[in-house]
């Protein structure tokens, strides 16, 4: 009698614990469009709200209509606590999804982001996701005549992970099915850097000089690079870049902070270099879109490129051998936008109009994001 009575109590104190670890997460689709794979942030200060006993290591997340279990990443931003839950989802148009936070331990998900400094390779730090890969360049390169500047752009058609494999190889500028570097950057902004602009010119500093990864997937790789002071039109300059690459997506979200003494704004440039063969070029400076369809580079194919400013709306110019959408810094506070790439023999994207229309899509998404309600 004694042992069933502990039973019974022991299973009401566990039941009460799991009701009491039981968050539900409401994610509201606003706009009339799909997103598919989209990853969502939550703020992890909300669901500690809701149960104080939340621990990173000791929960599920649910799709409480299907009871599958889904993909999701505990956010730091280079902190010792976590800030935010990042879910990946899919939601149709108007759709509510409810997500449930349960007990228990987490699968271990495909990593669909990830990148890292490269020091084998003079000073490259490559970041990917499961769609492109991309890369600065740093000090180390400078040194020899293989040096560039702006944002570089690997090609892939593969969802797994590339760059480790590359880089050990050596061998990346031939396809040997998963993608190639052909990518030709130079000194330009490549596809989608930023850079002071000062009397029609573009005035490059030097190759980064630090790193710091702040976030390492499996959903969203987030790191910083360093740029050491430069003489920009008589002032010193200095910048500081944050870079996101969310799993799923084809564009990283690029936050640029620019130090300077003097009260006046610093003019810059977020650039796309334009090859001397025609291609596709979409110029949109009411909705703040810029794309680029670079014309095809023989058997290699053709890479899109793109840049979404937040400031609408944007002035474009094509000048200096680039597609420029112009903007100001102010001193110590950070110029935001988006930038990134497509390719033709990936599975997603093969056509100058679906490259455009994915880009005009992205811009309806960014202002119309998925609506979060903790319960």
């Amino acid at each position: 009698m004694k042992k069933s009575m502990f039973l019974l109590l022991w299973g009401l104190v566990l039941c009460t614990a799991l009701t009491a670890q039981t968050i539900s997460i409401n994610l509201t689709n606003p706009g009339n469009f799909s997103r598919n794979k989209e990853v969502v942030s939550i703020n992890w200060k909300d669901l500690v709200s809701k149960d104080p006993k939340l621990k990173a290591d000791n929960f599920k997340v649910i799709d409480a209509a299907t009871k599958k279990e889904v993909p999701f990443q505990l956010e730091y931003k280079g902190l010792n606590t976590v800030q935010n839950l990042l879910v990946q989802v899919t939601i149709g148009p108007d759709q509510v999804i409810r997500l449930t936070l349960i007990p228990g331990k987490p699968s271990i998900f495909p990593v669909a982001a990830f990148g890292r400094y490269v020091p084998e390779r003079m000073d490259d730090f490559a970041w990917e996701n499961d769609k492109m890969a991309f890369r600065a360049y740093g000090k180390a390169l400078e040194s020899t005549k293989e040096n560039a500047f702006g944002m570089d752009v690997w090609a892939k058609r593969t969802d797994k992970m590339i760059i480790n494999d590359w880089y050990k190889t050596g061998d990346y500028h031939k396809d040997h099915g998963d993608g190639l570097d052909y990518y030709s950057v130079g000194f330009t902004l490549g596809a989608g850097d930023i850079a002071p602009y000062i009397n029609q010119s573009i005035i490059f500093s030097k190759n980064y000089r630090t790193w710091k990864v702040l976030d390492q997937g499996p959903l969203r790789f987030t790191f910083q690079l360093g740029y050491e002071d430069w003489n920009v039109d008589g002032k010193m300059v200095k910048v500081l870049k944050t870079i996101l690459l969310d799993a799923g997506s084809q564009l990283n979200r690029v936050e640029a902070v620019y130090s300077f003494s003097g009260a006046a704004d610093l003019p810059v440039v977020m650039g796309i270099v334009k090859r001397k063969d025609p291609g596709s070029v979409m110029m949109n400076e009411v909705d703040g879109i810029m794309g680029y369809w670079e014309p095809q580079h023989g058997d290699d194919g053709t890479i899109g490129v793109g840049v979404l400013s937040l400031q609408k709306p944007a002035m474009m110019s094509a000048e200096n051998g680039h597609l420029l959408t112009h903007s100001s810094a102010k001193n110590g506070e950070p110029v935001v936008y988006y930038s990134g790439a497509a390719w033709s023999k990936s599975t997603d994207i093969k056509t100058a109009e679906q490259w455009f229309r994915y880009l005009n899509s992205f811009q309806l998404k960014l202002e119309k994001p998925v609506v979060v309600r903790v319960q």
